[in-house]
């Protein structure tokens, strides 16, 4: 019992998604610090370290054969970085201008994508790592070039067991992937049982709103998968291993896109149904599927079997048994609401339906369309004209490099004015702190300055605790284990570890306690200077192009409808054209939640607007969900009936509505707050719904609903535009 116990607990610890991540870099380090035992040679410790975070930093997701590829271009581009600094070190006037001019292209390679993004950051650390080096020789010619071969013997020693890993490894990312993704489903479909609550005076806005932000992260979880199975896929066709997680994925996009399905008010439910238990039994079916995900999101992270549990079925069971009850009754009063509770339960169906699917995800039909969009360049006349179209004051890239630049040279200047001891931390600090906006740069600042003075006071204790030199590089291991274990989700415990690492790596070759002092005046330094930077140099005040992530948002949406218009015409197939315009939708909802959530870190005056927006994020996520419902249940095309014909016309009008005023947003043009043709058309399509079927009936009362947000919309929509022209 005890055996298989400890099994299962190292099964769950390989499941871990950091887990590998950091035993790569615990293997790393070690290995080099063997090698220095083993020499007697504890000087080269701190540069080989500093090569493997570089190298570790640069990483990114990728088949064995793309992984070694971006190896070698992040090898030659440390080649390269360190080479110059070594050159240009003597010459400060040279150097500065140098600096800033490759940090500033460095930062521009974002706009090739994340791949190009990460090696260029990581290229520009292990740059200031060279300057450290080089400093701390005091311009010894008889070392010329050793810390740089030093830090480039470092970044190759990770960058090759990354190779490995991910070749005898190949499926585990995807593992993780998936398992994120479906831990945030879980999450989603919690939050959405909550809005089935039948209480009076219920807070639907507050929950709308915690539905939308965690419809951001969701949507991330779902990017973020996209990217990792298509490095396995490629151009060619997947192995059956990656054909069966790319089957779950596509699970993954039906689910959200049943799970974010409205088919009334909430509140309306509420009121008419409050003394029947036919709202709880939603809710409770919902929560159980909820769980499903959860337990999916093991089984597929661990590799054991899912079995879908038959409770489900069971409350499946229970909530018609609640509607034929509710059906008898024969409440004239319940009749539009009762039809919207059968779409409802009509979609839990699928739901279930769905999730049961996912036990066996080798027996699911192949896709239609399995091909998943790719935005990583083609050639280079694709890469040249990325970057020229970010070469303009408008791009947030070109103003988070130019901010960046200025940032270093700034700092370069300081550590020459004032000349402080190990000053070169200082850039080290601004490059981490600096963040593309002040929101994310205040946060990280913070975290910055609390981790140093907590990894400072525990470096402090531990130097005395544990005198002996050979322990205390042991420490230092592990310190950089806990660095990236921890850097994407706990910064500020990260920033304690690298600070711990640093103190105890140089208390093997001077005096660990001298540095305490300047590490900290250098963090404190170089987060100021970081922080007048993305305050002063054209900075991205949200608040000021929240109009523009509101026009995108509604332009999204009117695309998504447009495509689920045509899907009604031609009869279902999830194409890339329209899971195309399905993510975008869900990308611009998500946008918007990210843009408000960095509002409200900034100064006063910026967010003032706040409020306005995360009403318009709850009306946007709304329209989303009855366009989501819209999408959930296509099928055979719509007959062509002497209504269908309006209809469409109907659809069409609504998204023309949601472009014009988008397009008002996006100019900032007035913007009329009330249209007769909309209110005209939302009657118009609330009439004479009894003898359609129900199907027909389905599809009116959708577009009825999204065309009573418009309103709402709008009005919003013209405060936002009167806030801008002040």
């Amino acid at each position: 019992m005890s055996s298989s116990r400890f099994n299962q607990s190292l099964r769950r610890l390989w499941a871990l998604d950091k887990f590998s991540y950091s035993l790569r870099v615990l293997i790393a380090m070690s290995g080099s610090l063997l090698l220095c035992w083993w020499q007697g040679s504890m000087q080269l410790l701190i540069p080989l370290f500093l090569g493997i975070i570089a190298s570790a930093l640069a990483e990114t997701d990728d088949s064995w054969q793309g992984r070694l590829v971006a190896l070698l271009v992040t090898l030659g581009c440390f080649s390269v970085a360190a080479a110059s600094v070594e050159l240009l070190f003597p010459y400060p006037w040279l150097f500065v201008v140098c600096l800033a001019l490759a940090s500033f292209a460095l930062t521009m390679l974002g706009a090739l994508g994340e791949r190009y993004a990460t090696i260029g950051a990581a290229t520009l650390i292990l740059s200031i790592y060279s300057m450290i080096g080089v400093d701390q020789r005091g311009g010894d010619s008889l070392y010329l070039g050793r810390e740089a071969l030093l830090l480039i013997l470092g970044a190759a020693w990770y960058g090759a067991l990354s190779v490995l890993w991910h070749a005898l490894f190949a499926n585990q990312p995807v593992q993780h992937g998936l398992a994120r993704l479906f831990r945030e489903l879980a999450h989603y479909l919690s939050l959405k049982a909550a809005l089935f609550e039948p209480v009076r005076e219920l807070d639907v806005e507050g929950r709308r709103l915690a539905l939308a932000q965690q419809n951001g992260r969701l949507v991330a979880a779902l990017n973020a998968t996209k990217e990792i199975i298509l490095h396995r896929v490629g151009s060619g066709r997947p192995g059956p291993q990656v054909s069966r997680y790319l089957k779950l994925y596509f699970l993954a996009q039906d689910i959200h896109e049943r799970a974010s399905s409205s088919h009334s008010p909430y509140n309306e439910l509420a009121d008419a149904f409050f003394h029947s238990d036919v709202l709880f039994r939603c809710q409770r079916l919902l929560c159980l599927q909820g769980e499903a995900c959860q337990r999916l999101a093991e089984a597929v992270e661990l590799r054991q079997p899912f079995a879908y549990r038959a409770l489900c079925g069971e409350a499946l069971e229970d909530l018609h048994a609640a509607l034929e009850h509710l059906r008898i009754q024969g409440n004239p009063a319940w009749r539009g609401l009762l039809r919207a509770l059968n779409a409802l339960a009509s979609n839990l169906g699928a739901l279930d339906r769905l999730l049961a699917a996912a036990s066996n995800p080798d027996a699911l039909a192949e896709a239609q369309d399995s091909s998943l969009l790719d935005r990583t360049p083609r050639s280079l006349a694709d890469m040249l004209g990325r970057l020229r179209l970010q070469l303009t004051p408008r791009s947030l890239l070109f103003r988070h490099a130019l901010r960046l630049a200025v940032a270093l040279a700034a700092g370069y200047g300081v550590l020459h004015w004032i000349h402080p001891t190990q000053g070169y931390w200082i850039l080290l600090t601004t490059v981490f702190v600096c963040q593309p906006n002040y929101g994310a740069t205040r946060r990280k600042l913070l975290q910055r300055i609390g981790g140093t003075l907590l990894g400072l006071l525990a470096g402090w204790a531990l130097f005395d605790l544990f005198p002996d030199p050979r322990l205390q590089a042991l420490i230092a291991v592990a310190a950089g284990v806990g660095f990236f274990a921890t850097r994407a989700s706990r910064y500020t415990l990260a920033s304690a570890a690298i600070t711990l690492m640093v103190l105890f790596c140089f208390n093997q070759v001077g005096d660990g306690y001298g540095l305490i002092w300047p590490r900290l005046f250098d963090t404190l330094v170089g987060s100021l200077i970081a922080g007048l930077a993305v305050f002063l140099i054209l900075p991205d005040w949200q608040g000021r192009r929240l109009h523009v992530e509101l026009a995108n948002t509604l332009s999204c949406n009117s695309q998504y409808l447009r495509q689920i218009l045509e899907q009604y015409r031609s009869g279902k197939r999830d194409d890339l054209a329209y899971r195309l315009a399905r993510r975008n939708a869900h990308n611009a909802d998500a946008a918007l939640s990210s843009t408000l959530a960095n509002m409200l870190m900034e100064p006063g005056h910026f967010r003032k607007d706040a409020d306005i927006g995360f009403r318009f994020l709850v009306l946007s996520h709304t329209l989303l969900s009855y366009l989501s419902a819209l999408g959930a249940h296509r099928g055979e095309p719509l007959p062509a009936a002497a209504d269908a014909q309006p209809l469409s016309q109907a659809a069409a009008q609504l998204a023309d509505s949601l472009e014009q005023v988008a397009a008002s947003l996006a100019a900032q043009r007035p913007l009329a707050i009330h249209s007769d043709a909309e209110e005209q058309l939302a009657a118009q399509l609330e009439q004479h719904t009894e003898e359609m079927d129900d199907r027909q009936r389905l599809v009116r009362t959708e577009l009825a609903l999204i065309c009573r947000q418009l309103g709402p919309l709008r009005t919003l929509a013209a405060h936002v535009l009167k806030a801008a022209s002040r």
